[in-house]
Formats: C-alpha cells, structure tokens, sequence
C-alpha cells in the first residue's frame, strides 16, 4: 500500500509536469525557439496566485484562471516584442533574448517580493482524506486531474480543431501555410500565447502544494527541458508520458533510495533514452 501511494504522488506530479512542459514544446516544436524564460513563466503564475490569494481572499477558482489570462498576455507580448526579432537571427541570438528575459523576471521578482520563501496554506482546498487505503492531499489529487485534463485537451485543439491544423500548418511550413492565406504571425503569436498559458496554469496549481521563489523557475526550467526531450521535441503526448514517467520516477526514487537521488535516476534515465533513441519517446525519426 505504500508503494501504491508513493507511484499516486509520483503520478500526481508528473501530470504538472507534463503540463507545464506541454507549452515549452508547442512553441518548441513551433518555431524552434528554445526558451529559456520558460521556468520563470511558472514561477511568475506561482506568485500570481499568492497575490490574488493573499490580497484579495481569492482561492483557485480565481486565482488559476487569473495566471491562465496573466501568462497569455505576457507570452503574446513576448513574442510580439522579443522572439519575433530574435528569429531572424542566429540560434545564439534566441537563446540569449531568452536566457536574457529569464534573469529580468528573475531579479524584477526578487526586487519586488524578497528572496523569502512564501507559500499556500496546506489545506486550501481542504484537509488530507483516506480512500482505499490511500492518502489524499485533495491540493494535489486536484493539481493533478486538472493538469492531466488540460494536457489532453491541449493535444486536442491542435489535432482536431481548424485552429491547430493552422498553427500545426505553420509549424511544418511556414512559407507554405502563407500560400494557402494563413498569416504566420499571429499564430505563432498565439502559439506563445497558450504555451504560456500553461505554464501559468501549472504554476498556479503547484503553488497550492509547493513552496514559492524568485529562484524556483531554475529547477522547474530543468524538468520541462527534459520532459521535453524525453518525450520528443513537438510531441504534446510525448511530453505527458515523459512527465509522468518522470514524475513517477522521481517518486519511487526517493522512497528506495532518498530524495537528493532522485535528479540523478532522472538524469540517468534521460541519458539513456537519448542514447538508444536520440528524437525522444514519441518524436519522428
């Protein structure tokens, strides 16, 4: 019964992970941007939801889709006033706009609320229940289901909807989709748009269970880069088994053996994947 609950932990996280990870590669696969802001995007969604909690007396209901519409905006403005200049130019000049963006919202985040961790009351969403011998953070069983449903219905719109046969047209060929009258531009604005706003729905659910700091984007920025590249660069699937495989992993990892190995299975585990199959889990070849 125990490993059962620590496999529904594991489970639990990776399925934020997945989500999260899920808008790195949309605008990954997109428009090979890498962006190394994207950790910080999370971290700025975690500190939304303690301002809307924490000034206005507003749970998750609120505070959730506040980073959602938060994130969207300041990915579209992003791409409108950084990536789309930055694409022109060398690989080198994407990855220090982005590195670049990351330590502003950094240092602009510490500036404003400290270098203090701060975080959610444990019980926001009610106190620990026992089912089937298992016990329930509802804070995370919540964080999890949500972020499970979203990562399915992002991969939905962009496989069964008109909209994501166009963002996904401008992804494959970017000249190709103009000559069917579909303007690049604002889908891949767009694109960085709902990337970011999972992220901003991510952060805003882990913040109901995780700790909150300007420094948390680091670490969180780690684990999207390899769920993204476990799971295959472009691969909306990919990223949600990897997130879960590695969420999982990282749980069962620090029962068997202790919690400051779990980054080293992990990074093992990737390693080793990469090896035998270079384009991830679910990418092409």
């Amino acid at each position: 019964m125990i490993l059962a609950q620590v496999v529904l932990n594991g489970f639990l996280m990776g399925a934020v992970y997945a989500l999260f990870s899920s808008g790195l590669t949309l605008i990954w696969g997109m428009m090979n941007v890498v962006n190394f802001a994207h950790g910080d995007f999370v971290m700025i969604a975690m500190y939304v939801a303690f301002v809307v909690f924490t000034a206005l007396h507003l749970g998750p209901v609120f505070f959730v889709p506040a980073a959602a519409m938060l994130l969207f905006l300041l990915g579209v403005t992003v791409y409108f006033g950084l990536v789309r200049h930055v694409m022109r130019g060398p690989m080198l000049a994407q990855i220090l706009g982005t590195f670049g963006l990351a330590l502003v919202l950094r240092y602009a985040t510490l500036w404003i609320f400290t270098a203090n961790f701060v975080s959610l009351p444990e019980n926001l969403l009610g106190d620990v229940v026992t089912f089937a011998g298992l016990r329930l953070e509802p804070s995370r069983v919540a964080a999890g289901i949500a972020a499970l449903a979203l990562t399915i219905g992002l991969h939905l719109l962009l496989t069964r909807t008109a909209l994501g046969s166009r963002l996904l047209a401008v992804a494959e060929d970017r000249n190709a989709a103009m000559l069917v009258g579909i303007r690049p531009d604002p889908m891949q604005a767009l694109a960085w748009g709902l990337g970011a706003a999972c992220t901003g729905v991510a952060g805003a659910l882990i913040a109901l269970f995780f700790y909150i700091s300007p420094l948390v984007g680091e670490s969180l920025a780690l684990i999207a880069f390899v769920v993204v590249c476990l799971g295959g660069f472009g691969s909306v699937p990919g990223a949600l088994v990897a997130g879960l495989t590695i969420g999982v992993v990282e749980s069962l990892t620090s029962f068997w053996i202790g919690p400051a190995f779990k980054d080293v299975v992990v990074f093992v585990l990737f390693l080793g994947v990469l090896w035998f199959r270079p384009q991830g889990l679910l990418g092409k070849a």
